[in-house]
């Protein structure tokens, strides 16, 4: 611990020492553009600013401005051609992450990438206009991951990064990392009515004014869906934002305002043997009483201030989350007489802010860009689990209160050698108290740690619009306060190991980026990633477990090409293998974790007044236990959208999902229920089907 404060220190030390002798910024200079390449032998040094980058589609052309082949970032004509089931489909548009769903329309999804299958979001950190989604010791699970407060018309770019390599990246992103931003105006306002199949139905506006020395948005979302399940969803969501801004990425101040509310009854999992032995259909559920409600408000401001060789940011956010989710998992394995439905209750509010300072200098003849920040957040965490029957309480397993304090200061340099090689060179320093009291009093207390992850990344070229690249970083993700102070199982009383609150991951990778071809980006990672510790879904809980170590290894390609002007398709592909790392009888494989994935789709726009947009999604078998003797069957899923645009500013779309009605699975498990009626324990394959196919008609006015 003492020599991890002492680096702290030195990191810090390092920061301010750059900082002060950073040569001031000529103030009439104005901004360069971020996308332009430097020009050799350029004597003024610019700062690319990336958030200025005008992204339209899919901007693969990234070539001397990413630090790896697995970054990139999706523009807005993108998000907008794809047919969107679910608010949290907008990740799918980050080369290898398949999104699903396990238990209804208002929870959090699953999300799976790079060999991982991570729950509700353990190791793949989100955030939205600099908002952490990702939420700590959360009630749920680890990490827990809910994008249902997005407002699909409204996001701007989802900005992606895989690996432990950026040091403005700190917990949950392991395996990657994905920016959201919203657009802070709009060049015209937006009125839909989207009515489907199933009580689909979902209405929105937007639109953005002229409000003092800014720009004032607003946005509107109310949405119902019952889906295809014979318990009906009977989804509710009020969804809104409400900001204001003026300026633009490099100067400016931006306040923004969100709120969400969501009600929702939801079909879990359930058994293979009772869709085989009738006693529910394929669409049918075990327990009718499962569902929940969850809220989302926040109050966020963002502060920049540059020029043309610096930037500096401040942004600061409050949060007021709650979640009430009731589940059935196991049915009566625990309790034959009441049944084993539980309630998570989760309420916190979560306050942080962020600094950054961005410059660009020189050294001899060299150009160096640095970047050093501070992320602070604290979570006061209120949440409980309860035995409960058709959302009754029963008794209390346990209750905490949960405060949860983090912070990491950071740097990280850009050193442009010569033309045909860069590098950057970053460590970042996390910090971790927490203070868990416990309604069991053994179960309480404070733990502290501490963990350094230095990063390093090389790049070679362009030759010909080609860059190689090179990778190496450690990261970490936490594990939950609960966890780390436990002693004793709040069920059994008995004694139990707590767990390190700060679990280590490592990650290289190679790469290759091309531009070579006219219209046609690709790029090519082969990459591995270790883990200290694994997540591990346990199923009779409805909960994930710090379990053994691992290690995955894969390759990732992406492929994007634009023809004609309004034809563009798109291939990406990506295969992993992922395995524990030291021995155990019961085997090697890790039960959930993803093998292959693979996304095309072609879309026409601009083609005349219409556009459409045609994807597939193939969703590769995994293991679901450890010795790989039982499998998940792949899944394939084909959605269409098809529209048309009329000169008054309406436009009419049609959107099918699963147009091919493939019954298939959104998810497998592998665990032992009890059915009401059966004598013992039945060790079986949980599922919860893809949704099948469904019409929505999306009817839009732009004015």
């Amino acid at each position: 611990m003492c020599r991890l404060k002492f680096l702290s220190f030195l990191l810090w030390l390092l920061a301010a020492t750059a900082w002060a002798a950073e040569p001031p910024a000529p103030p009439q200079e104005p901004p360069n553009p971020p996308a332009e390449k430097k020009e050799e032998g350029k004597e003024d040094p610019h700062l690319q600013v990336y958030d200025e980058i005008q992204v339209i589609d899919r901007a693969s052309d990234l070539v001397g401005v990413a630090d790896s082949a697995s970054e990139g970032v999706t523009g807005r004509k993108e998000l907008e051609q794809r047919p969107i089931l679910r608010p949290g489909e907008l990740l799918e548009t980050v080369p290898g992450v398949v999104i699903t769903q396990h238990s209804g329309s208002g929870k959090a999804n699953q999300y799976f990438l790079r060999g991982f299958n991570l729950d509700h979001g353990t190791d793949f950190r989100v955030t939205v206009d600099d908002i952490p989604v990702n939420m700590p010791s959360h009630g749920h699970g680890q990490g827990y991951t809910d994008l249902n407060f997005l407002i699909p018309e409204l996001v701007d770019t989802v900005r992606y990064k895989k690996g432990a390599y950026y040091a403005d990246e700190g917990d949950f992103s392991a395996a990657g990392a994905a920016e959201i931003s919203y657009v802070d105006s709009l060049t015209q306002g937006i009125a839909a009515v989207t009515p489907g199949m199933d009580g689909y139905r979902r209405l929105s506006t937007a639109d953005s004014r002229k409000y003092g020395s800014g720009e004032l948005l607003g946005g509107l979302e109310v949405v119902h869906n019952d889906g295809p399940w014979v318990h009906p969803d009977d989804y509710r969501k009020l969804n809104g934002i409400l900001r204001w801004s003026r300026g633009d990425a490099a100067n400016g101040f931006t306040l923004t305002a969100m709120g969400y509310d969501g009600k929702w009854s939801s079909t879990d999992q359930i058994p293979q043997r009772a869709v085989d032995e009738g006693l529910v259909s394929r669409f049918g559920t075990i327990d009718p009483s499962d569902g929940g409600r969850s809220y989302r408000y926040s109050l966020a401001a963002d502060w920049r201030q540059g020029g043309g060789s610096s930037l500096t940011r401040a942004s600061a956010y409050v949060l007021r989350y709650g979640l009430n989710l009731f589940s059935d998992f196991t049915y009566f394995l625990d309790d034959p007489v009441h049944g084993d439905q539980f309630e998570q209750l989760d309420n916190r509010t979560v306050t942080g802010f962020q600094v950054e300072r961005q410059y660009v200098s020189t050294w001899g003849n060299r150009e160096v860009e640095t970047e050093m920040g501070l992320q602070v957040r604290n979570d006061s965490i209120n949440n409980g689990l309860f035995h409960t029957e058709d959302r009754r309480l029963l008794s209390v397993t346990r209750r905490d209160e949960i405060e949860e304090l983090t912070g990491g200061p950071y740097v990280q340099a850009r050193v442009h050698w010569n033309p045909w090689l860069r590098t950057v060179t970053g460590l970042r320093a996390d910090e971790y108290y927490t203070d868990v009291k416990s309604d069991l009093g053994v179960n309480s207390g404070r733990r502290n740690a501490a963990i350094l992850s230095p990063k390093l990344a090389v790049t070679l070229g362009p030759w010909n619009e080609t860059e190689y690249y090179l990778n190496y970083g450690y990261g970490f993700h936490s594990n939950d306060a609960r966890g780390a102070t436990i002693r004793v199982d709040p069920k059994t009383l008995e004694p139990v190991e707590p767990v390190t609150p700060l679990v280590r991951a490592k990650s290289a990778e190679v790469g290759v980026r091309t531009s070579a071809f006219k219209n046609f980006q690709t790029s090519v990672t082969v990459f591995r990633l270790d883990l200290d510790s694994e997540l591990v879904f346990s199923g009779d809980g409805g909960t994930t477990e710090a379990s053994r170590p691992s290690r995955r290894a894969g390759i990732e390609v992406q492929n994007f090409w634009r023809p004609r002007p309004w034809l563009s398709l798109d291939l990406d592909y990506a295969y992993s293998r992922a395995h524990f790392t030291n021995f155990d009888p019961v085997g090697d494989h890790i039960p959930g974790a993803i093998g292959n994935a693979l996304s095309a789709g072609i879309s026409v726009d601009d083609k005349g007044p219409w556009f459409g947009s045609l994807r597939l999604r193939y969703f590769g078998p995994r293991p679901l236990i450890e010795d790989n003797s039982v499998r998940s069957k792949a899944s394939s899923l084909v959605n269409l959208r098809l529209g048309r645009r009329f000169p008054n500013g309406l436009s009419v779309a049609t959107e099918i999902f699963n147009l091919l009605n493939n019954e298939v699975s959104d998810i497998d498990y592998y665990y032992a229920s009890q059915l009401h009626g059966e004598p013992e324990p039945v060790t079986d394959v949980h599922f919860h089907p893809a949704e099948k196919r469904s019409v929505r008609l999306a009817l839009e006015w732009r004015y």
